[in-house]
């Protein structure tokens, strides 16, 4: 098995290679780096959508928390499938704003206010690189389990395996090969599930072999009720606050087709998330003694698979991390190009080397990530505290700005400092922690009622929003390769 999968995972990348770099091939602007040409159509929306919803959590993490917690592994699909319609029906209207970066819109709510741009990039870009370490996590995990090499030479290879084919081709590079990877993950978490329901001896036998805690409605038996809420949520305000979600947004060809490939991602993620949780289940009822229930998923593609079924299982579980990752490592390389930049230098990058900047600034953005994801090997844990502290805030931010015109840059400073003070203070106290499960139901309750309460006691924002965009179109044309006359900065979402 593990020479069969080194030679089909070899081929795998040079085809994603390949693919990437034919697909990106005509693109020569910054604009058709970062974002596509802004004019993805339907179909390919919904394949990178999926795949990046369908990543490291819902593969090495969510069969992992199956593993020990039953029918809990189902949160994590439920909380993702919730917050992709949620974004669809709020957020896909800003399409027509035109904006680059998630700190673009959210300036935008607050006067295009420079102070709060740059403070959510650098949040933004922390943020893009926690994900990323996560995703590099995973993905390491399962080379180290399967081919036995040292599991921090495997995250190395794994950061190495994604950076290639996004660096030569970009952003269509990463939702060509998404739509790909999304079909091959699909495919191979369905027949995973079948096949090791049939080895464990069907339904009953799998239901039989669990804890009686965790077989309960969503296994609240096991986990409590306020932490199954926490990790549900925690994976919804992941969806409304990862930037990589938001670029989605912003290629898209157009309102509708954004918002009907979120809503069709949302109701097969809904379907899906039943599919890690019987894998890890199946799992326990094979072997319940796992050292580290994250190697639930290779566990079983490499011992009760056929061959071949196992290599293509083996396949899909690394292409949910490799879509998840490339995902974010774009959307990280557009904050850095349009807001970052212009932060170190006081300057927008001229459009003629934004591909240049875009592929060094990928190169050194995937190196901080590997560096982080070098020092843990838990992915769960990872990413609800990571969601916690750094984009409860940006949530909350983002919801305030959207609906309530009231909304002023003192209230998005005190959003984005409570929610990341709360988050700290939390994970730091354990039996707080412990209560909630993980820190996002206080971080964003704090955050929301820091918001209000400072908007309602400093003054309105004195300009307005159609100026705030046009003051973001002007900064944002100076890198782009098309004429000012074609901006859309008189449309509203």
């Amino acid at each position: 098995m593990q020479t069969t999968f080194i030679l089909a995972f070899g081929l795998y990348l040079l085809g994603m290679i390949a693919l990437g770099w034919y697909v990106s091939r005509k693109g020569n602007s910054g604009e058709d780096f970062l974002l596509g040409g802004r004019s993805l159509p339907l179909l390919l929306t919904l394949g990178t959508t999926v795949a990046t919803m369908v990543g490291t959590g819902s593969s090495m993490g969510a069969v992992g928390f199956a593993y020990q917690n039953g029918w809990a592994g189902t949160l994590y699909g439920i909380g993702g499938a919730i917050g992709i319609l949620l974004l669809a029906w709020w957020f896909a209207p800003v399409r027509n704003l035109r904006f680059m970066t998630m700190s673009e819109e959210l300036a935008y709510y607050v006067g295009a206010n420079p102070l709060i741009k740059n403070l959510i990039a650098l949040v933004i870009f922390i943020a893009s690189i926690g994900w990323l370490g996560a995703h590099i996590i995973g993905g390491g995990m399962y080379l180290s389990w399967l081919t036995g090499i040292d599991i921090q030479w495997a995250k190395v290879f794994i950061a190495l395996s994604f950076a290639i084919y996004v660096v030569i081709g970009g952003y269509t590079a990463v939702v060509w090969t998404d739509s790909i990877q999304a079909l091959i993950l699909f495919t191979g978490f369905i027949l995973m599930a079948g096949f090791s329901l049939h080895h464990v001896g069907g339904w009953d036998a799998m239901l039989a072999a669990q804890p009686a805690e965790n077989i309960s409605w969503f296994a609240v038996d096991k986990t409590g009720v306020l932490p199954a809420i926490s990790l549900s949520l925690a994976i919804l305000v992941g969806i409304l606050a990862t930037p990589s979600f938001r670029q989605r947004i912003y290629s898209g060809n157009d309102v509708s087709s954004i918002r009907r490939s979120f809503v069709y991602s949302g109701l097969l993620y809904l379907m899906f998330s039943c599919i890690p949780a019987i894998i890890g289940m199946t799992a326990y009822a094979t072997v319940a003694d796992l050292d580290n229930p994250s190697f639930a998923f290779p566990h079983i593609a490499l011992h009760f698979m056929p061959l071949g079924l196992g290599v293509l299982i083996i396949i899909a579980g690394i292409s949910a991390t490799l879509s998840s990752a490339s995902s974010d490592a774009i959307a990280a390389v557009s904050v850095v190009l349009r807001d970052l930049f212009v932060l170190v230098t006081g300057k927008m990058p001229q459009a003629n080397k934004v591909v240049l900047l875009s592929r060094i600034s990928l190169v050194i953005t995937i190196s901080l990530a590997l560096g982080f994801a070098l020092t843990s090997n838990d992915i769960i844990a990872y990413i609800t505290k990571m969601i916690a502290i750094l984009m409860s805030g940006m949530c909350i931010c983002g919801l305030l700005g959207r609906f309530w015109p009231r909304y002023n840059w003192q209230g998005a400073l005190a959003t984005l400092v409570a929610g990341m003070g709360t988050a700290l203070y939390v994970s730091l106290s354990p039996q707080i922690n412990s209560l909630f499960g993980n820190p996002v139901l206080p971080s964003l309750s704090a955050a929301l009622l820091a918001g209000v309460l400072v908007t309602l006691i400093t003054p309105r924002c004195a300009i307005s929003r159609e100026e705030a965009l046009a003051i973001l179109d002007a900064e944002r044309q100076k890198m782009e390769s098309r004429p000012a006359s074609q901006s859309l900065a008189g449309q509203e979402a």
